[in-house]
């Protein structure tokens, strides 16, 4: 009962500090609310639509031309300008114009009705990764279209049946199959582990900066004594604000996309919950024991700001763990993020048992535990150290 009571102080003396210290009512609600509506809205389409391309279109022909048009009419593209030659397009791309164009040569209709075999070629920028393949995808769909259409039409005048035109034209029929995000929803990809990974930087910062606080004001010992020098106690006090809160920011966020945005999952509340939990209190045990390896307020924020940051890439939702290079491999399970984004697709996203990520799990009980091998070095922090700028 006396630690209950201890902790409950410490808590209000907490809350006091939240209070009337801005930037936690910053980092820990309004910043991260932000995050969440940004990154959720500037994906909201699913997939980018009507991306600039452009067209150098040399043999104005009717086929040429009806080329263009059904280039025109894809989702993903839109052709905003001819040109014509292909110098003055390249120059186009190069200055972020259009994302891609299309290069007719003169005389392609007359060899595809000649039964001759016309180059048609297309360009596209890799500078945006995502906007370059996409454009390409169309582009290369396009020609190909055409040059179905005119032997279609060829075959059909020789005699041949709908069904060996079919045949010939494409031997074999792709039946393809996207499990969990069958629209290729890039919100579903990238808003479930980008959001999270920024309200983890977050959770981190704020714990560190909560100690380093208390360090450069000299209010350790104040805080410790409301404890009577019991660390552990003082610790459970000092960060049951921090976690309520942000709970309560993480549970939002989840209602938000699987409530109101409808986000496919097939994971059970109880795992979203564990989810939640585990994500915050890894976060925040993380912030602390980087405060405890190096008991600096610079040096632990910079610390929790380098790891938060380099988790969005070693998390593995935009390039696969398994690609990478044996020591990166090795070097992803360092990072909580990386564990969270497993359990989520694991258990949420493709809704197996929770048996099936127990390590993952076990890795973020031990990040949550963290803070209890430095818990000593931050008592003697606190009460033997002078604050160094």
């Amino acid at each position: 009962m006396k630690y209950l009571s201890q902790i409950f102080d410490i808590a209000l003396r907490e809350l006091s500090i939240l209070y009337h210290n801005r930037i936690y009512g910053f980092c820990m609600v309004v910043f991260p609310l932000l995050t969440i509506f940004f990154f959720t809205s500037m994906l909201d389409e699913g997939l980018p639509q009507d991306l600039p391309i452009g067209v150098v279109d040399q043999d104005n022909s009717s086929t040429s031309r009806s080329l263009v048009r059904k280039l025109d009419e894809f989702q993903s593209t839109r052709v905003v300008a001819r040109y014509p030659s292909v110098n003055e397009a390249r120059c186009a791309m190069q200055e972020n114009e259009i994302y891609a164009f299309l290069y007719i040569p003169k005389g392609m209709s007359e060899k595809l009705l000649a039964g001759r075999q016309p180059k048609v070629s297309y360009y596209y920028s890799t500078t945006s990764m995502l906007a370059g393949s996409m454009a390409m995808k169309d582009l290369k769909t396009i020609t190909t279209l055409g040059s179905a259409a005119v032997g279609q039409s060829v075959m059909s005048a020789k005699g041949f049946t709908p069904s060996q035109i079919r045949t010939f034209l494409q031997p074999i029929s792709i039946d393809t199959h996207q499990i969990a995000n069958p629209w290729g929803n890039y919100n579903v990809y990238l808003s479930t582990a980008l959001v999270p990974g920024i309200l983890m930087l977050f959770m981190m910062l704020i714990a560190a900066y909560s100690l380093g606080m208390e360090l450069k004001f000299d209010t350790g010992k104040e805080w410790l004594a409301k404890a009577d020098g019991n660390i552990a106690v003082a610790i459970v006090g000092k960060y049951l604000i921090h976690t309520l809160v942000f709970l309560l920011i993480v549970a939002f966020f989840q209602f938000y996309i699987y409530g109101v945005l409808d986000f496919p999952r097939f994971g059970s509340v109880c795992h979203i919950a564990l989810l939640c939990l585990l994500q915050v209190l890894g976060s925040i045990g993380f912030g602390i024991f980087s405060f405890g390896l190096m008991p600096s307020l610079r040096m632990s924020m910079s610390v929790c700001s380098l790891w938060a940051v380099l988790s969005i890439s070693m998390a593995g939702s935009a390039f696969p763990v398994m690609a990478m290079d044996p020591p990166l491999q090795a070097l992803s399970w360092l990072f909580p993020l990386r564990h969270y984004f497993m359990l989520y697709q694991i258990t949420v996203f493709n809704g197996f048992p929770l048996i099936d990520a127990w390590f993952h799990l076990v890795a973020l009980v031990a990040f949550t535990l963290l803070p209890w091998i430095v818990v000593h070095k931050i008592k003697n922090a606190m009460l033997t150290y002078v604050y160094i700028p």
